[in-house]
């Protein structure tokens, strides 16, 4: 019988953490000497800002964001593939819309999809199913009032009935254990909103430029996509379009030519 060995180091997980532990450090030591403005200073009179902890706060986020990491190639070999779970998300955000829920709802909602996806096989006829519970436990988790269960049997044109949304429901939070509170991209968006220019930026993100350029690439990617009609998920883009959202998905830089040479890389352009 083979002996089992201890394991001589730390988790891989628990390494990426400490190295991104180290950088965060290092961007502090480095905005203390370049005397980086306190982006928190004057929120200390509101205490849902949590000025006194909110850096503290931001860093376990970054922790936790890689503990509960989503692996890129989750769907290989699933009966699920990448363009099935395209056509769900751009019904969800029409869903979404329709029911005029918060945006962490929507962040949430595919977060908690995605993570029970990864760990769960699915077939086809019940992928639906997981995507309109997923948007129900978010809608719980955010929402001052979430939408009942029989909206959600609707809104599926009775596909799926409430007990069957309920059972999806209990296996989805078992699966999780009932870890909901994932770190959500627009969570990390505000807070670098906050900070604005670069140095700053690169300080209370703990990114450099660089290290953001592929995650840009993708993104440049989708829109120009969506912008050249290459593509029929548009759901995003018609619902940024709109007067309440500042029409954000129609205005002209990003038609730019910024724009156009950061996908180009990932199209298959000079």
């Amino acid at each position: 019988m083979a002996l089992l060995r201890r394991p001589t180091g730390p988790p891989p997980a628990l390494e990426e953490i400490s190295m991104k532990e180290e950088n965060l450090c290092q961007a502090f030591s480095d905005a203390l000497l370049c005397k980086i403005e306190d982006i928190d200073q004057e929120d200390w009179e509101n205490p849902q800002l949590c000025s006194d902890y909110v850096k503290d706060i931001y860093q376990y986020l970054r922790q936790l964001e890689v503990l509960q990491s989503i692996n890129p190639h989750f769907l290989d070999g699933r009966e699920i593939n990448g363009r099935m779970r395209a056509i769900l998300v751009d019904w969800l955000v029409q869903v979404h819309s329709k029911f005029r829920l918060l945006q962490e709802t929507l962040y949430m909602c595919i977060a908690v999809m995605d993570r029970f996806l990864q760990v769960q096989l699915v077939s086809r006829k019940k992928l639906q199913l997981v995507g309109i519970t997923a948007l129900l436990l978010a809608s719980k988790y955010e929402e001052m009032f979430s939408p009942n269960i029989e909206d959600f049997v609707y809104i599926t044109d009775n596909a799926y009935t409430s007990s069957q949304i309920r059972e999806m429901e209990t296996l989805i939070l078992k699966e999780l254990k009932f870890e909901l509170g994932r770190p959500l991209p627009l969570h990390f968006l505000r807070r670098a909103s906050k900070a604005g220019e670069n140095l700053k930026q690169q300080y209370y993100t703990g990114y450099t430029e660089n290290e953001l350029l592929e995650v840009m690439q993708h993104m440049a990617k989708n829109v120009v996509k969506v912008n050249e009609n290459l593509t029929k998920f548009i759901a995003i883009k018609n619902k940024y379009a709109s007067s309440k959202l500042l029409k954000i998905s129609t205005i002209p830089q990003l038609n730019s030519k910024a724009i156009q040479e950061l996908a180009s890389p990932l199209m298959g352009r000079s």
